[in-house]
């Protein structure tokens, strides 16, 4: 590639031939250039071009530095202009004041503020603060979330009885269908002018009620009574946040703060929440330093019971004895410009190994019916790396961890037993105009060997991964039952990646001897419209290894391929804003050899399938 001076040398060159190239580089013509006449009147040589005028056209410069000299300096003058009168010239008994700078707008006709607008100016959404005060504003929100799933999964035939009198089969029908009704109300006070600084406190509380209704073909699906219905339809409240916040200090002129909050509240320990993201009570520290390149997090949470058919908070139950330490710094441009790096220490503890815990569909979770029955306490500790940003034009979210630690009591030997596993994940795209093209890649490690003295199966304390599809995904959405081997046993749990032999994330305990999970696969996301957004994924799923899966069916080999998982979504917002969203999504699963292996089912319904229709309404 030819250099900067070179090309202004060639355009010189091109324009007023060799000579003028040479001046414009402080160079003098040879004597030969200069003796030749120049002009059109010059003799020119017979059969040589017509001549070139060497002068530019008028208002146009050749390429080069402009040196052009700068404008005059210009003298402000304001003939005539006198200075503002005094504040002793005013009569204070004849002022009129006006309302403070939040309400002048509507004071002077503006804005009209409805309590039913989130758009422009409204109290109820924290715009204004409350009368009387200063600097103390209340925020009120609304959302509406609404599902519609009809699905498929194998459903195994219930051994007492069946739906259907006759039938034999391990796996009876598979298509099942789910609606349910969310409603959160959450309100919030804070005291602080918000728009440049952190609030110096806030009080906030969020209730959610949700009601469901399940219907599937299978009995003893919902319900662990055989004689009861295979439909069911349930409502449940749950305290959602809780908490108090205090700003404890400033540490700089761009506001670096350190802050404490106290309470139920949302916590997610990296990018994606592979590893915790929760709502749970907890005592978190945290803030930021160095114009908010870097921030920090020392949390400590006891987690609650969740209701077993909303997955909702259920404070009327005693707290769990399981507890969550973590301590968080994320970096920004680290290693270099345009990525932030988080490095994370994470530790559970977790003392529930001497009780039953029975959910209210009457199916045991803890301990769970795997492997020897017994109850287990454990204590693991996760090292964790994650990433998110930009090199050159390449996207990348990528997250690492290692977890290690004891188990009280191995689910095969019944003896301790060490915890050695990790996990990897990442995601590069590239964007290309309203295209971003994406490819994904997970794995797992599984336990190789159920019966020695170490767990290498990882699994997480509460994943909700936003990664692959997310819930679109069939695989991350729906929950595989394990049949034959375990009871009240899935292959994964709903809104999870794992494989990990839980009986479920919100109710069940970690299990660290579990087949590993392998993901790679691919997509791709298209803005067609501001307000339209279309996202297509194509995976592949496999365990890690079968060793475990083997030795609970009792059998000699267990392929490791799962299948194929595709998906496709739509995110609609009319108002181009998340007041109004609008999901529509549809996913197929085409079993490998590992599923086939695992269950059955007709050979009319070869694939299953998984359909999401959600509206979120936000005031």
């Amino acid at each position: 590639m030819r250099s900067a001076p070179l090309l202004a040398f060639a355009a010189a060159a091109a324009l007023g031939g060799p000579a003028l190239a040479a001046q414009e580089h402080g160079a003098q013509p040879s004597p030969t250039s200069a003796a030749q006449p120049a002009g059109p009147e010059a003799p020119q040589p017979e059969g040589a071009p017509p001549p070139v005028d060497e002068q530019p056209l008028e208002g146009r410069a050749r390429p080069g530095l402009f040196k052009a000299p700068p404008p005059p300096v210009v003298i402000p003058e304001n003939p005539g202009a006198v200075r503002a009168p005094p504040p002793e010239a005013f009569d204070p008994a004849q002022s009129v004041p006006i309302p403070d700078r939040w309400r002048l707008a509507g004071a002077l006709g503006v804005v009209k503020s409805r309590w039913f607008d989130p758009y422009n100016q409204n109290f109820w959404k924290g715009d204004i603060p409350i009368k009387g005060t200063e600097d103390w504003f209340f925020a009120a929100t609304a959302i509406s979330d609404t599902v519609i799933e009809p699905r498929s999964f194998p459903i195994p035939v219930g051994v007492q009885t069946t739906s259907r009198p006759g039938s034999l089969d391990i796996f009876g029908k598979d298509s099942s269908l789910v609606v349910a009704q969310t409603v959160i109300a959450a309100a919030s006070l804070i005291k602080g002018s918000t728009a440049y600084k952190p609030p110096e406190m806030e009080f906030r509380v969020a209730l959610a009620y949700q009601h469901n209704y399940v219907d599937v073909p299978e009995r003893r699906v919902l319900y662990v009574e055989p004689s009861r219905k295979s439909r069911r339809s349930d409502s449940f409240i749950g305290v959602q946040e809780a908490f108090f916040d205090y700003h404890l200090r400033d540490v700089s002129d761009r506001y670096d703060f350190d802050s404490v909050r106290v309470g139920i509240q949302p916590f997610s320990s990296e990018f994606r929440g592979f590893l915790f993201q929760d709502n749970q009570l907890g005592v978190r520290f945290f803030g930021n330093r160095d114009n908010n390149r870097f921030q920090y997090n020392l949390a400590a949470f006891w987690r609650i019971e969740k209701d077993t058919n909303s997955g909702l908070n259920d404070i009327g139950q005693d707290l769990r004895k399981d507890y969550v330490f973590i301590a968080s710094m994320y970096r920004q441009d680290l290693p270099f410009p345009g990525i932030t790096s988080q490095v994370m220490v994470a530790h559970n503890r977790n003392r529930e190994g001497d009780e039953i815990y029975v959910d209210k569909n009457g199916f045991p979770q803890r301990p769970a019916l795997l492997g020897n029955l017994r109850g287990r306490d454990y204590d693991v500790t996760y090292l964790g790396y994650s990433t998110d940003g930009r090199v050159g034009r390449v996207n990348l979210t990528a997250s690492a961890f290692y977890a290690f630690g004891e188990d009280r009591n191995n689910t095969f030997t019944g003896r301790k037993a060490k915890i050695r596993s990790w996990f990897v994940a990442a995601e590069p795209s590239i964007d290309l105009d309203w295209t971003r093209l994406r490819l994904q890649g997970l794995y797992a490690s599984a336990d190789k060997d159920p019966y020695d003295n170490r767990e290498r199966g990882f699994d997480a304390i509460f994943e909700n991964p936003q990664f692959a599809g997310s819930d679109t995904s069939y695989w991350i959405r729906q929950t595989i039952p394990l049949a034959g081997g375990g009871r009240v046993i899935g292959v994964n749990g709903r809104n999870g990646v794992l494989n990990s032999l839980r009986s479920s994330k919100e109710e069940g305990q970690s299990n660290f001897n579990n087949p590993g999970t392998v993901l790679l696969g691919g997509g791709a996301d298209f803005d067609v419209t501001p307000e339209l957004r279309v996202t297509t994924n194509l995976n592949h799923l496999a365990f890690a290894d079968t060793a475990i899966l083997q030795a609970l069916r009792q059998e000699g080999s267990i392929p490791k391929s799962l299948g194929w998982d595709a998906s496709v979504s739509t995110i609609w917002r009319p108002k181009m804003s998340q007041n109004i969203v609008l999901r529509a999504s549809a996913a197929a699963f085409d079993p490998g050899k590992g599923f086939k292996d695992l269950f059955t089912n007709s050979p009319r319904h070869k694939r299953y399938y998984s359909v999401l229709l959600n509206a979120v309404l936000t005031f």
